[in-house]
């Protein structure tokens, strides 16, 4: 991949061609051993991914109705799937494969400097029904990782040289 370019990420059936930045939040429940000072790595928290992107062109106001729509049946089909089936909505990037995913945020800006795209902030929340699509996600996001250390870049990680400057 070179500089400059944009990896597109998909949310459920939204392409997001125009991703500006991507973070992804994972973390750990700490908890005391009982009757010890010790603490404990206990259980990993749900993952929350915040995704801001730019939707250009004509099919900008789809692509908003299309991502408050996901947004509303997400809710639906969390509430009514049966445990084993993938409830949420899949995200997909080069980062992550994330499949059970609720979105939690959705915030639309449109400015006088951007007349034709409208800037989109999405955040979502890991709804895991059952642990087999908790493992599923985990084996697709260890196949991404895999896969992505066995492709060669074609950028050095800091591709500017390194100057000694005399003091300042």
């Amino acid at each position: 991949m070179t500089v400059g370019t944009n990896v597109p990420v998909l949310v459920g059936p939204v392409p997001l061609l125009f991703v500006q930045s991507m973070t992804i939040t994972e973390g750990y429940e700490i908890e005391r051993i009982m009757g010890s000072r010790f603490l404990q790595a206990t259980q990993p928290t749900k993952k929350k991914i915040a995704i801001e992107a730019l939707l250009t062109g004509p099919g900008r106001l789809a692509a908003k109705k299309l991502l408050e729509a996901l947004a509303l049946t997400s809710r639906a089909l969390v509430a009514t799937s049966a445990a084993l089936l993938p409830s949420g909505i899949p995200v997909v990037s080069g980062l992550t494969i994330s499949l059970d995913m609720q979105i939690t945020e959705l915030h639309f800006t449109q400015s006088v400097a951007k007349r034709d795209a409208l800037d989109v902030s999405i955040t979502l929340l890991e709804v895991p029904r059952s642990s087999l699509t908790a493992v599923l996600g985990e084996v697709a996001d260890l196949a991404v990782g895999a896969g992505t250390a066995l492709v060669p870049g074609s950028v050095a990680p800091n591709p500017v040289a390194r100057t000694v400057l005399g003091a300042l």
